[in-house]
């Protein structure tokens, strides 16, 4: 697949957004943290943080309570196998809740 067809694969899929500023503005509160969190932890930390907080922030966006979501998902998740994830993300946690 050429470049110019990855730049335009949104035109394909209406339900992709062109831009992700609405995603960047809601983790705004945590660029500016990183200061004070830079400190804190190790060098693996970086990449576990920003799962934790892109599975908080999708639950804000589909008004999902985040503790609610992660007291349900979290403490059965260990014993779940990799091609079973999908079923644990807000999304699809949601359709089976609401």
């Amino acid at each position: 697949m050429g470049l110019w067809q990855k730049l335009t694969r949104f035109l394909d899929y209406p339900e992709l957004e062109l831009s992700n500023n609405l995603v960047e503005n809601s983790m705004r509160g945590v660029a500016v943290g990183c200061k004070n969190w830079i400190h804190v932890g190790s060098p693996e930390a970086g990449p576990k943080v920003a799962a934790i907080l892109s599975v908080v922030e999708t639950c804000r966006r589909m008004g999902i309570a985040v503790r609610e979501y992660l007291g349900a998902v979290l403490p059965g998740l260990t014993d779940v196998s990799i091609h079973r994830i999908a079923e644990f993300t807000p999304a699809a946690w949601a359709a089976r809740n609401q």
